[in-house]
């Protein structure tokens, strides 16, 4: 059997399903790969949570750790992605049950991107996430 349009063709591939899909044509449709790019979507989604808090946190660390280089660069780039994860999480509500897990994952690699960033060694850096998620969304909040 040759290569299915899904394999050889993405995009035809989408187009293809949800014409058939509007059309009510459920058993004509490729339910088995429609359902697993459904989940791959919801993966996609919470890997951006994770990596917008992941370079927020970076951006929080520099700010702290290197009290030296602060400038408006820096802080546009903390308001940018306190606006951008707000957007997300506005677009996705269901992930605000992920958010601890996604802290978690987040500041882990925030450690090592602010410690490549900065040059200051991983264990400068407090092993654990030292702001609440409210805290590192508040457009108030630059730590010291």
């Amino acid at each position: 059997m040759g290569e299915s349009l899904y394999e050889t063709d993405f995009y035809g591939w989408t187009r293809q399903q949800a014409e058939l899909l509007r059309a009510g044509k459920l058993v004509q449709s490729d339910v088995g790969n429609i359902a697993e790019e459904i989940e791959d979507m919801g993966k996609n989604l919470r890997r951006e949570l994770e990596s917008r808090l992941k370079i927020l946190f970076i951006h929080l660390l520099k700010w702290q750790y290197q009290p030296g280089y602060r400038g408006n660069s820096w802080r546009y780039g903390i308001e940018e992605q306190r606006a951008e994860l707000t957007d997300h999480i506005d677009d996705n509500p269901s992930l605000k049950a992920r958010l601890p897990q996604a802290m978690q994952r987040g500041y882990k690699y925030a450690v090592n991107g602010a410690a490549k960033e900065t040059g200051l060694s991983k264990t400068t850096f407090p092993a654990t996430c030292p702001w609440s998620f409210e805290q590192a969304m508040d457009n108030e909040f630059f730590p010291e």
